[in-house]
């Protein structure tokens, strides 16, 4: 009767459509474990057509799950709900399959019909991981040289307290939290940091905490034991993986605070416990945290952990966006620029100057990583000589070309578009280079190193605006 009563809910020709038009899989048992749906993204994941295994048992059709292990059995065992479930089974034609899945009963006024299952497929997501985790710990090896502080792009007198801050810890053990909002190159400083200490010729191991679910995510910090879920083997942990080394979490606000208390434990223990073990494995890593929130924020709104933010903290460093620092947009682009000399084969020579105006000007909330996209794109349609005004037509993406657009900044340079250019171009040029001269304590060589130009360049400019004439205040 209950299986009945299932077929006839099923049996409807929307409930159909909806089912096989999103993007999970979607699989369906009765109480029987007798699978009665199966929609055709699961289909397309294990390479079974459906019309294989509607009518058959799970279990004839998935013979390395048992009764036991299978979660569909669970919740109509139970009557509750089970989220987020890591598991990864072979199926009959002996496919790998790793997937998290959402379980939930079908119960009908007291009478259990069934139950519902919700795959997403992160096999690419487990394997891309897995791949970065072991170049990460052979990085420098044999290869290209290990990032450093030299890599570091930036002369503004927040970079440089920063770096000069970062190297003087850099030999140390202490855990460090660096704070910063997207883009701004937190694994960039992590890196560093590592590859000036003593560690360098040890494993670094990064991993973004908001890019895995949180099931997967602690199997892969922590490792596993056979049997700890469905599927699991034996399998070391990204902190057994990183020993002797670093490792760096990015966006650890991300984590449930339960995970975080996990991760506490291992820094106050120096001690891993896999998934489903007993066994407390000792590790010596240094840990590297960050966030791309405030961290006072992150405490007031109970997002992070206070004992975990006081234990990663002995060490705190901000890392200033784009905007607070613009002096550094002319390297930045011109390194972006170099780098994608090369790659493309072109021969750009940098920013005219209404182009240099706008990236002065604008607020770059995607930071360094958002200015290197653009700088890209620009040198799509640029084979030699200057990037133009002209050539900001050709962007089509994100907020950067929303303002030229607002602006309407995309002449030729000629017009009221050039009389703008030139007026912001020089507010922004004089304001940048009476901040290198206070920075310098009025040393013009230091201040045109500062600014990436000539001396010459720079003396020019002094008169040009009559800066030495200016109060020191400005």
């Amino acid at each position: 009767m209950a299986a009945n009563k299932l077929e006839r809910i099923l049996g409807s020709d929307i409930v159909k459509y909806v089912l096989n038009t999103i993007e999970e899989g979607i699989l369906i048992v009765d109480a029987g474990c007798r699978i009665v749906f199966y929609n055709g993204t699961l289909s397309r994941l294990e390479g079974l057509a459906a019309k294989e295994v509607v009518g058959k048992l799970l279990f004839d059709v998935f013979p390395s799950i048992t009764p036991q292990e299978s979660t569909l059995c669970k919740v109509m065992e139970t009557g509750e709900p089970i989220r987020d479930w890591l598991q990864e089974y072979v199926n009959y034609q002996g496919k790998q399959i790793k997937t998290v899945n959402t379980t939930i009963p079908i119960i009908d006024k007291g009478t259990m019909l069934g139950a519902l299952e919700v795959s997403r497929d992160i096999s690419l997501v487990v394997s891309l991981t897995e791949k970065v985790s072991f170049l990460q710990r052979f990085a420098g090896k044999g290869g290209k040289p290990p990032i450093s502080f030299a890599n570091i792009v930036g002369d503004s007198p927040k970079i440089r307290a920063i770096v000069d801050r970062l190297k003087k810890v850099a030999h140390t053990t202490s855990t460090v939290l660096i704070y910063g909002e997207t883009g701004t190159g937190k694994e960039l400083f992590a890196q560093s940091l590592h590859n000036e200490g003593r560690r360098r010729n040890q494993p670094f191991i990064a991993q973004n905490c908001a890019a895995l679910p949180e099931s997967l995510l602690e199997g892969m910090l922590f490792g596993s034991t056979k049997g700890s879920f469905t599927g699991a083997v034996d399998k070391a942990g990204l902190f057994e993986q990183a020993q002797g080394g670093t490792v760096f979490l990015d966006e650890i606000n991300s984590m449930s605070l339960s995970l975080q208390a996990k991760i506490l434990r291992v820094l106050q223990e120096g001690a891993v416990r896999r998934l489903g073990g007993g066994e407390d494995i000792p590790v010596d890593v240094r840990f590297i945290a960050a966030t791309n929130e405030k961290p006072a924020e992150l405490l007031a709104a109970g997002k992070l952990r206070e004992d975990l933010f006081y234990r990663l903290s002995v060490i705190c460093v901000e890392i200033p966006p784009l905007r607070e620092r613009r002096e550094d947009i002319y390297g930045l682009a011109g390194y972006f620029i170099n780098k994608y000399n090369s790659r493309f084969q072109k021969r750009v020579t940098g920013l005219a100057p209404e182009v240099m105006a706008i990236f002065l000007r604008y607020g770059w909330p995607g930071n360094v990583r958002e200015l290197e996209h653009v700088v890209e794109a620009l040198l799509n349609f640029t084979d030699s000589g200057l990037i133009t005004a002209e050539h900001l037509k050709y962007l089509s993406f994100g907020a950067f070309q929303n303002f030229i657009e607002r602006q309407n900044l995309t002449g030729t340079g000629g017009g009221e578009a050039g009389n703008y250019f030139k007026a912001s171009f020089g507010r922004q040029e004089e304001k940048l280079i009476i901040e290198a001269m206070q920075s310098s304590h009025g040393n013009i060589t230091r201040a045109a190193e500062l600014l990436g130009m000539k001396r010459q360049a720079l003396q020019y400019r002094l008169k040009k605006y009559g800066i030495l004439n200016k109060p020191a205040e400005r």
